[in-house]
């Protein structure tokens, strides 16, 4: 946190009849309220501002503004707040005509009559001493560069405020559509024109312009990296931190927010068209852009630094099967295999950790599906993008603000029954769907794909046994396990390395029960066997020797496999 001082300057701008008064007042450690009754701490006589329209909160080590639920708002670097936020030396607080901002003190004297906190200070009081800051210090909020470019950024937002009614414009669904977007560019443009002259140096009208656009109707500062190819999660840690990861490395970018209200902003951009929020009631969402990138979201009081956004980026393009044989994710024997079993309407069950890549080789197995088949796929968020036409998509739906109308994917797996579908494909299993995948795999519908959080082929099993019980049925551990074993054949196992790079370290085929033990056999497997200079992993695809148990059932329907993929090493990385 950038540290405040026990003195600061208040700077009240105000605009009346094209003419700007300045007042500059010295403040000590107190709550200010802000307004246009004569009994505020802060009086502001103008139209635009509330008889207490604000509330300023200033502690020797942070200073907080507050809307009091005005009419026209308060707005930070030309974000509307909606709660108490955080904010900085040197950012503007706008209300009505006023842009407001605090400063450090100054040596000449202070204009205008002093103003008296609501708790006065005693005479003899002694601010005490700012402790150390323990946190890495932001970049300072005072560097005179970013200071003039806050300044003219929310000039510009006040201004574009005044001529578009942009919040109007943005809650309607044709918020990201072009011509929104060229109205908000043409308006945004003649407003740099008309202070061009008036721009140092070091702000260029381009940069300039293309910043208020994306801060008005885009995400900030993570536009570009949505636009950038090599990019393939993007993480913001509060305001002053986003990261992202480059090639399987995370790392961290320069840019940042003004402050938790603009991400706030962004948040709210993102769920709108979806028909989603996050507030205080419901803190965390689950959303997704417009190209189909996963998006997760949690506020306060459940984030603790801040708010934060977890992009799952998607590639423009879709993966195929030969880029994942080119990212050395799987081989071209491995990628054959899959593709018979989906086929034959072998029940696939993909498992993997966080990030190892379970979904994006579930959409490029699922489009190994024939296409004059009936397939229907369940999602938490809509994130499969198949090639085939008969498809039914499904997506959960959380409970409104009344705790009431929720839809799961358990429910929307049971009425997928019901939909004559040929195949069903389910995002992930997490809880009690298990249960009724299971069923469903064991009458009749054959041919099933998941995703299920594991850790090994074997750790799969019993992670389907624990998602069972949370159905709430109390089925003995055999009975479990005997569902389990009749409905899966395969499961195919991804691993996200220390490198980065994503594998299918196992490919294991389910042969039935011993006892009361499922029994597995991996056919093929990873072997990684060291770590080059520059810490890539070095390792090799190998068969295991193991044939899977329905082989004569490929030649019976006519597919073509060679036996001896089985029984070869398969490939050498490098």
């Amino acid at each position: 946190m950038p540290k405040t001082t026990d003195q600061l300057d208040l700077v009240v701008e105000v605009t009346e009849d094209g003419q700007k008064r300045r007042i500059r007042q010295r403040l000590h450690p107190a709550d200010y309220s802000i307004g246009s009754d004569p009994t505020c701490a802060v009086c502001v006589s103008n139209s635009g501002v509330s008889r207490q329209h604000a509330r300023l909160l200033y502690t020797p080590d942070n200073i907080q503004i507050e809307d009091l639920g005005s009419t026209n708002g308060t707005y930070v670097e030309g974000v509307r707040i909606k709660r108490r936020v955080r904010v900085h030396v040197g950012q503007r607080i706008i209300i009505g005509a006023c842009v407001i901002w605090l400063d450090y003190p100054k040596d000449e004297t202070v204009s205008g009559q002093p103003i008296q906190p609501e708790r006065a200070a005693e005479p003899d009081y002694e601010p005490p001493p700012i402790a150390p800051q323990q946190e890495e210090p932001a970049p300072s909020p005072s560097d005179p560069a970013r200071a003039l470019m806050r300044k003219f950024k929310a000039q510009i937002h006040t201004e574009l405020l005044k001529r578009l009614d942009l919040k109007r414009l943005i809650g309607t669904n044709s918020a990201a559509t072009k011509s929104l977007q060229e109205k908000v560019r043409v308006t945004v443009t003649s407003i740099v024109n008309e202070i061009k002259d008036q721009l140092p140096a070091s702000i260029t009208p381009a940069n300039l312009t293309r910043e208020i656009i994306q801060e008005a109707i885009g995400l900030g500062p993570l536009d570009d990296l949505l636009e950038d190819g090599d990019i393939t999660e993007i993480m913001v840690n509060g305001p002053d931190k986003i990261f992202v990861e480059r090639r399987g490395k995370i790392q961290l970018t320069e840019r940042t927010f003004v402050d938790d209200a603009q991400v706030l902003a962004i948040i709210e951009r993102i769920v709108a068209p979806i028909g989603k929020r996050i507030d205080e009631s419901s803190p965390y969402v689950d959303a997704r852009l417009a190209d189909g990138s996963r998006v997760n979201a949690i506020i306060a009081p459940l984030s603790l630094k801040g708010p934060t956004i977890t992009i799952r980026k998607f590639a423009k393009t879709p993966f195929t099967v030969a880029d994942l044989i080119r990212f050395g994710t799987m081989t071209e024997q491995i990628a054959d295999f899959m593709r018979i079993c989906v086929l034959l309407r072998k029940n696939i069950i993909i498992s993997g950790g966080t990030g190892s890549g379970k979904t994006t080789l579930l959409n490029v197995l699922s489009n190994f599906l024939p296409k004059d088949e009936r397939i229907v796929t369940i999602e938490d968020t809509a994130e499969l993008r198949l090639n085939q036409q008969h498809i039914v998509s499904l997506e959960a739906r959380p409970a409104n603000i009344e705790g009431r109308g929720a839809v799961t994917i358990r429910d929307l797996v049971r009425n997928a029954l019901r939909m004559r579908p040929d195949r069903i494909v389910v995002g992930e299993c997490r809880g009690g769907e298990s249960l009724d995948m299971l069923q469903a795999m064991n009458t009749g519908h054959d041919g099933s794909l998941t995703t299920v959080h594991a850790n090994s082929p074997r750790d799969t099993i019993s992670r389907m046994e624990t998602m069972v019980l949370m159905a709430g049925m109390e089925l003995p551990s055999r009975a479990i396990r005997e569902q389990i074993a009749a409905a899966v054949d395969i499961i195919c196992h991804t691993d996200r390395l220390s490198d980065g790079t994503r594998r299918v370290t196992k490919v294991s085929e389910v042969t039935g029960m011993e006892k009361d033990v499922v029994v597995m056999q991996d056919m093929f497997i990873f072997k990684q066997t060291g770590l080059d200079p520059r810490g890539k992993v070095l390792g090799y695809f190998t068969a295991t020797g193991s044939v899977p148990t329905f082989i004569d059932e490929v030649r019976t329907r006519g597919l073509q496999l060679d036996r001896s993929v089985f029984t070869q090493q398969v490939e050498q990385m490098s």
